[in-house]
This record gives C-alpha cells, structure tokens and sequence, in this order.
C-alpha cells in the first residue's frame, strides 16, 4: 500500500461525499428529491447522462475488450444515435406534457394502472440484477487497492455512496455525476498519455504495431441469414440493432435515464441534453478502446503475462505501474465511475418504489411522508444491491454480464412503449399480454439458442408489439377508446 495514493483516493472519497451531502437542505419535496426541482442546466445533465451511460462497466471492460479483441464494440455505440433521435422524437414530446417524476406514469397514463405496475416493476428487478454487477465491478478495483476480500469492498463503495445519495437526492446525483465524469476522463486520458510513454518507439511504432495485428479493426459488413450470424455479437448490422434499440429501451423506458430528462427545465434542454451526450459517450468509448489496444502492445512487448481475469488489465497495470500519486488520480476516477453510477441507481430505483407502488396503494400525496419513504426505499435498496453485487461475482465478464442482463427485459419494455406513442387501439390487456410473449421470446432465445445478446432488444420488441397488436384485434381497443373519451 503507498501512503501518498492511498491518501489521494481516502481524500477523494471523504470530498465527494461531503459534496453530496450538501445538497440536503434542498430537499423540500418530491420534485426536488426526485428531479433536482427541475434547476439542472442542460449540458450538467447531459455529462449526468454520459455518467451513468458509462459506468465502472466501461472503464474496466471496454479496455478488456480491445485488449482480448479490436475496435468491433465501436459499431455498437453507431446505434446510440438513432436512438436519440427516435427518443427526441417519440418518448420526450410525451413525457414533457405535464409533470411527471417516472417513465411509468405514462404507461398508467395510456394504458392504465395495471401496465404501469408491471412496467416498474420489471424496471425495478432489471435495474437492480444490472447495478449489481456494476457493484462487483468496483470491488475489483478496491480489492486491488486495498488488498480486501471483494465483499469488503462491496460493502464499502455502497456504505459511502449511500450516504450522499440518501440525503441530496436527484440534486446531488447529478452534480457529483458532473465532478465525477470530469474525473474519470481526465484520469483515462492520463493513462493513455503515461501508457503510451512505456511502449519504445511512441505512437508510430504503437500504432504499426496495432494495426500489424488488426486491433483497429473496427467494421464488419456480413449478413447472412444464418445462425452462426446472429450469434457474433460485433457486426455492423448487430451492433447497429443491438446499440439502437438497447439504448431505445435504456434511456426511453429506464427511469435510470428517464429521470435525469424529466429533470430539465423544459423540452427543448432535455433534447439537447440528450443529443449532446452522444458525442461525450462516442469520445469515451473510443479512448478507453485505445486504452486497451495500447495495454495490449505494452503486455506484448513486455513479455508480461496477462491477468487471468481480463476485467483486471486496466486497473491491476494502473496501480503497479503508474508512479506514485498519478496511480491514485487514476484509481481515484474509475472510483468516481461507480459512486455516480450507483447514486442514480439508488435515486431511480427509491423513486419507482415511491412514484409508482407507495402513493397509488396508500393514496397519499403528503410531500412529507413522501420524503421520508423516499429515503426508506433509498436504504432499502442499497442492501438489495449489495446482495446482488455479491452474488455477480461468478456471472464472468462485467461488462457483457451487465449488457445481457438488461437487455433480456429490454424489449419487452420498448415495445409497450412503442405501443403507447405510435398506437391509439391497443388496449392495457392486449399490452399486457404483448409484454408476457417478448419476455418468454427473449427467454427462450437466451436460454436455448446461440442468439448473441445484441439482437435481444430487437426481437423482444417485435414480439411484444406485434402480440399486443394482434391481440387488440380480439375486442381490447373498446378499452383503449373508453379510457381517451
């Protein structure tokens, strides 16, 4: 243990939650526990976007990726641009009339009650079996600080985000989202500049080698209808399809991501939060990609064996190879990744539990009470978390784990969406019962084919929009009509 980075890092930890917890004496009600009483600039909320978009999944797994294979996870992100344009297009105009604190109420609003609970409550079990693995993988950067048992750590990263995230709300997640992002960028852009000075011969001779072995390898144009195809993860055609509808689903139906729209000011600065983090997140993707290619070289021409874990490549070299105080900086940001994650996690999740279950069953709308059972739920899933976060640790690597466990539920909550924007017939049974049929196609695709995890999304959509549309042929759109009338 080094004095000077341990020093940076427990320094670290100790500001960011006394930041948070500053933001206390601003929540006065719901709104502001909930969305920062909408006073959050856009381009705040945007970098609060990309903080959670980005996570200690893609600081420590996007380099593993690179490392192991080339640049192929680029052609995900592609995607991540059509769907903001579709969501600026279908989901924000909607969630924009009138005030709303989850994504849900405008299931209860289109379909009723019913689809607003079975909406949040898969948003509930997703987001928490997702987060958990984003906790495991925190712990892996503590345990190689500290020299801790994974479970200590866990435990820790939850105890301290919990602190400011139960007393700040929405206000304080996203301002320390802000600090946070800062941090962790200017910490891989450090990397990349301390790594690259290792490898004899700089840039250009890094760059001839990558390129010798194909590690800038970035397109794959095949298509072919086969099975073999939809297997491969990383194609120009999955990646589009895969990155497109997932983050359709993650920030149009997620109240992760929702919740952090609802918090601007008005339409127009949610858009432009939203549009913006998409240069933010394609900048990051690529730096840490190359963070990988150039660990890769270093491993290679170093003769070094590789960690048996690959989720380890990143952090482990940070902490024995950087200098002192530069390794701590470091290790510091990818801490700060998790911390911003994890608070919105929190947040998101007490506000479904209050929004969505404990004010429609007691009926009560005292802002009070509301708070307070706000801050309940908020303790409440901080342990659920940490039981998850400890089982995730044999669910392999953290970053495929995390995408394929969201992805699974996913589609099923984007075709009810998608129902609720684009269809006026389609009933709350009908909805139901087209959720029902994605979440068994999509099962059964990940339990009994080779489908690879980035097409999940597309075809749990399909199914559960064309079973609901059909299904409305059978008498359920009287309801639909009744409802509107």
């Amino acid at each position: 243990m080094r004095v000077l980075d341990l020093g940076i890092i427990l320094s670290y930890l100790i500001a960011i939650t006394w930041f948070g917890v500053r933001f206390r004496h601003r929540q006065k009600s719901l709104r502001d526990y909930f969305l920062g009483g909408k006073t959050a600039p856009w381009w705040a909320i945007s970098l609060s976007i990309v903080s959670a978009e980005t996570s200690t999944l893609t600081v420590i797994g996007t380099p593993a990726l690179s490392f192991t294979g080339d640049l192929g996870f680029l052609q995900v992100v592609f995607g991540y641009l059509a769907a903001r344009i579709a969501i600026s297009t279908l989901f924000l105009p909607q969630y924009f009339r009138g005030e709303m604190f989850t994504a849900y109420e405008l299931m209860r609003r289109r379909f009723g009650e019913g689809i607003r609970r079975l909406t949040a409550s898969i948003f509930l079990v997703t987001r928490a079996l997702a987060e958990g693995v984003r906790v495991f993988a925190v712990s892996i950067v503590i345990s190689i600080i500290l020299g801790t048992g994974e479970v200590s750590s866990i435990v820790l990263i939850v105890l301290l985000t919990l602190v400011y995230t139960f007393e700040g709300g929405m206000t304080a997640v996203i301002w320390t989202d802000v600090v946070q992002m800062c941090l962790y960028v200017l910490g891989a852009a450090l990397s990349f500049a301390l790594i690259l000075a290792q490898i004899p011969g700089g840039l250009e001779h890094a760059a001839a080698v990558a390129s010798q072995a194909g590690k800038f390898h970035l397109f794959d144009f095949r298509f072919e209808l086969s099975s073999r195809f939809f297997a491969i993860p990383f194609t120009f055609w999955s990646g589009l399809a895969g990155g497109c509808f997932l983050t359709m689903a993650s920030h149009g139906t997620d109240q992760l991501m929702v919740q952090r729209l609802l918090s601007a000011r008005d339409l127009s600065q949610s858009r432009a939060a939203l549009l913006a983090s998409w240069i933010v997140i394609f900048i990051q993707f690529l730096l840490f990609l190359l963070i990988g290619i150039l660990l890769f070289i270093h491993y290679r021409e170093a003769h070094l064996a590789a960690p048996a874990q690959a989720d380890r490549i990143y952090p482990e070299f940070i902490w024995r190879s950087l200098p002192p105080g530069l390794a701590g900086l470091v290790m510091a940001a990818i801490l700060a990744a998790a911390m911003a994650n994890l608070s919105a996690a929190l947040n998101s999740l007490a506000s479904t539990t209050v929004v969505d279950f404990y004010r429609p069953l007691t009926g009560s709308r005292d802002d009070a009470s509301g708070l307070r059972m706000a801050r309940i739920a908020t303790v409440i899933w901080a342990a659920v978390l940490l039981a998850i976060g400890i089982m995730a640790r044999r669910w392999g690597s953290v970053l495929v784990a995390g995408l394929t466990i969201a992805s699974i539920p996913f589609g099923a909550l984007l075709g009810v969406f998608l129902l609720g924007v684009t269809t006026r017939r389609v009933g709350q049974r009908a909805a139901v019962a087209g959720v029902l049929a994605g979440l068994a196609v999509i099962a059964w695709v990940r339990f009994f084919t080779t489908v690879a995890w980035t097409w999940y999304v597309l075809i749990g959509t399909a199914a559960t929009y064309l079973t609901a549309c059909a299904a409305s042929l059978f008498g359920d759109s009287s309801l639909v009509q009744e409802r509107e009338n």
